[in-house]
């Protein structure tokens, strides 16, 4: 019995001294400093540096801690873990690292230094951050890009917030580049890939745009956000689908909200919105809704002022308000910038007429009677109109009456004559149609100096009660 007591004690023994010598073999790298071999704390050190250099940060943390455990007072290695730890924004431990290693080297002015840098850097992404909830994404930028990530240039925090400034300020290629850095070290992120989906989406490209989100949601389904901006982006390319479906099928009113609907999903997507305005304004020229096609079309310019379609479509819609002169304006901009466009010349040579005939005198209007009055009722509005008008009954208001009355006989003369009439339809520029010469007051005055004298012929006679019971059928007045 004693003799198998004795040979396990050795066996015993023999073990304990094999697990020891592996674990010094194993650990000489990383205690060299205890044995007076600098070259292989240097090792250590060059070997954390390659892992640092391709971004090794988690291999780089793991040899540094290793050799604190074996050896509490290598001091170069707290400061190596307080870099790596400072570069990966990670500042309360990394300034514990720094603290722990001035306790070892006191008044070390690399050491104070980059603990100084570290202070700057948590309290400049503190201040980052602050500004990006408050809207100030223009100053929050300049944060994270001149301090955070100058002293923490692995930061994942700032790296994600870069990217989110950037599409807040509408810089959707930066958004998609910087991104692109951070998907280029880990392929998974999920938070990278988000935010690069979404530049894509704002710039309305949207095949791409739904590949980043697809292959987030198959590292995660349940992701929120993902799942929320996925199916957004599905929903708006259905609705705006459908718009334009029922455009081609001519149902212009259901076009009408669906495209309003396509609108009401995401007010900041105006890569896509503009063509969501001016299809709706399309749609509503079409519908003859001139002030609300007016409103669409504006919008789509504010986006684009150089969407000429827009303009062309704008200036239709001015048409259908009776804005002659802008409609004018916004046709000519638009024949300017695409001057080979005949479609676009022949809308402002309509709009150009439309606006030159509402410049004349509306003789049908100064007689109020419709466009498709008959001789007879022409005739009948002249009389009593001219009764009503004549300066010797207005005797009180003798220059206004005069101004009407020559007026009246202006209509009169271009109305009932049939020639002159279908001219004046068509809109053709006589100026000598008329007493009134087609522009009120360039013609005869009746009322004027001159000599030049006018005669009232009334077939019938004027109706009683004006000049002491009438005149007679065929009387014929002068001046």
């Amino acid at each position: 019995m004693e003799a198998v007591a004795w040979r396990g004690l050795v066996y015993t023994i023999f073990i304990l001294h094999f697990v020891l010598a592996c674990q010094l073999i194993l650990l000489q790298p990383l205690v060299s400093a205890l044995d007076g071999k600098p070259g292989n704390a240097a090792d250590l050190f060059e070997r954390v540096s390659q892992s640092i250099k391709v971004k090794r940060y988690t291999e780089a943390l793991d040899d540094l801690n290793t050799a604190i455990e074996a050896d509490p007072t290598l001091s170069e290695a707290y400061l190596r873990r307080a870099s790596v730890l400072r570069q990966l924004c990670r500042y309360e431990e990394s300034e514990r690292s720094y603290n722990k290693f001035l306790e070892l080297k006191p008044g070390n002015s690399v050491a104070e230094k980059e603990l100084s840098q570290l202070l700057q850097a948590r309290s400049a992404l503190e201040t980052a951050q602050s500004l990006f909830h408050s809207g100030d994404f223009k100053k929050s930028l300049e944060y994270v890009d001149k301090i955070v990530l100058v002293f923490s240039p692995s930061c994942s925090k700032a790296k994600h917030l870069k990217v989110k400034l950037l599409i807040a300020e509408r810089d959707y290629s930066g958004a998609i580049s910087e991104s692109g850095f951070i998907l280029k070290e880990d392929e998974n992120n999920l938070d990278a890939l988000l935010l690069r989906g979404r530049a894509y989406y704002y710039l309305a490209d949207h095949d791409v745009a739904v590949r980043h989100f697809q292959k987030g949601l198959r590292l995660d389904p349940e992701h929120g956000e993902l799942k929320k901006t996925y199916f957004g982006l599905k929903n708006l390319l259905k609705k705006t689908k459908s718009a334009e479906d029922n455009v081609s099928k001519g149902k212009l009113r259901v076009a009408v909200e669906e495209f309003k609907a396509a609108l009401a999903i995401d007010p900041n997507h105006i890569a896509h919105n503009v063509h969501l305005h001016l299809g709706l304004c399309k749609v509503l020229v079409r519908l003859g809704r001139g002030k609300d096609a007016l409103t669409s079309c504006s919008e789509a310019l504010d986006i684009d002022p150089e969407l000429i379609e827009a303009l062309v479509q704008r200036g239709e819609a001015k048409l259908l308000t009776e804005d002659w002169e802008g409609a004018v304006e916004d046709l000519k901009s638009a024949a300017e910038k695409s001057p080979q466009d005949m479609n676009i010349r022949e809308s402002l040579m309509r709009a150009e007429k439309a606006l030159k005939m509402s410049k004349r005198n509306d003789w049908y209007k100064i007689l109020g009677i419709s466009k498709t009055a008959s001789m007879s009722e022409i005739k009948r509005a002249y009389k009593k109109l001219a009764l009503q008008w004549h300066p010797d009954k207005n005797v009180e208001n003798r220059e206004e009456a005069e101004k009407k009355f020559q007026e009246i006989a202006a209509a009169y003369e271009v109305l009932s004559d049939e020639n002159k009439r279908t001219r004046y339809d068509r809109g053709e520029d006589i100026e000598d149609m008329g007493m009134g010469g087609g522009g009120g007051g360039g013609g005869f005055n009746p009322f004027g100096g001159g000599g030049q004298q006018y005669t009232f012929t009334f077939e019938g006679g004027f109706p009683g009660g004006g000049f002491g019971g009438g005149f007679p059928g065929g009387y014929e007045f002068h001046f």
